[in-house]
């Protein structure tokens, strides 16, 4: 078997301690992520990878960087920025219990493994800045100061509510500092 993520292990299997690392730089092969993010297909992912011999397997670690594109959550502008993932997993010998992944003809296959990782990683409301005041709730605009500096209306059902709010708030106040 072949592929940019397959990685040979003959030369360590069945050899506890031994160990290889690897480092590589593979174009996803499709676009990974289904959310308003993703690693779009064809995007250079960086591997750093260690193999290591153990009596039930290989174990394989490592990073992935690479960079993910979509859209803000908040004022759904373009954005794009980096992802570092780091990664663990036991691949057992053939002939074990239920395995997650298995050493197959002396060589492990990353691609489930690399790619599972990365999508975990993506965020789920990505921003643009922390603190987007995002779009307008009745034009659909971007705003340029967040949410809280413009004073919302009031629904007319509950301003008389408010009234008393501000009254109360005043009124507190003069009684503070005629305390004083």
């Amino acid at each position: 078997m072949s592929g940019p993520f397959v990685l040979p292990v003959r030369d360590i299997v069945r050899k506890p301690g031994e160990m290889r690392e690897h480092s590589l730089t593979i174009p996803s092969p499709q676009r990974w992520g289904e959310g308003i993010v993703s690693v779009p297909q064809g995007k250079e992912i960086d591997l750093d990878v260690r193999l290591e011999s153990v009596h039930e397997g290989i174990l394989v670690s490592g990073t992935v960087d690479t960079e993910y594109e979509g859209e803000c959550a908040r004022c759904l502008r373009e954005i794009a920025a980096p992802l570092e993932v780091e990664f663990q997993e036991l691949f057992e010998y053939p002939g074990g219990e239920t395995a997650d992944f298995e050493v197959q003809d002396d060589h492990v296959d990353l691609e489930t493994l690399v790619r599972d990782a990365t999508v975990l990683a993506l965020p789920f409301q990505p921003v643009c800045q922390p603190d987007c005041p995002g779009l307008d709730p009745v034009t659909g605009e971007r705003l340029t100061e967040p949410a809280g500096a413009t004073q919302a209306p009031v629904d007319p059902r509950w301003a008389a509510l408010q009234n008393l709010t501000d009254h109360g708030t005043a009124h507190d106040a003069a009684r503070d500092t005629e305390e004083s």
